[in-house]
């Protein structure tokens, strides 16, 4: 068993897929029309068949309270990995991104959070 498929809960799939890839840097993989949604995911460039994140829209109605006291308590909803904490933050930082945390050393991982936009924190980290 494996995982291929993960999602982040998204307010608007057009601004979601500009930030995740304009500014994140993923890469767009699947787009498919599904009413007045879409099947929509991106991938990291760096294993473009790896898993995918389904940038899915939050209009169920548990989702955005759920996605609000997240918010509020500051607990991101997802976390991706990167080489180096400080530096990934500094190059989101030069293009605009919002961070609710600085980089923060606890013993061997490294971590930040960011405001995605679209209604969640992320949380980088690295190792």
């Amino acid at each position: 068993m494996r995982i291929t498929l993960t999602s982040v809960l998204v307010d608007d799939q057009d601004k979601a897929l500009r930030f995740y890839t304009e500014v994140l840097g993923f890469v767009k993989k699947t787009e498919v029309p599904l009413g007045e949604h879409r099947w929509l995911t991106v991938v990291s460039p760096e294993a473009p068949e790896g898993v995918e994140l389904v940038l899915e829209p939050d209009g169920h109605p548990a989702v955005r309270p759920f996605k609000e006291a997240l918010v509020a308590d500051g607990i991101p909803f997802t976390s991706f990995t990167v080489a180096d904490v400080p530096a990934e933050v500094a190059r989101l930082k030069a293009l605009g991104v919002r961070f609710t945390q600085e980089p923060l050393s606890t013993g061997p991982v490294t971590t930040a959070v960011l405001d995605d936009t679209c209604g969640n924190l992320l949380q980088i980290q690295s190792a």
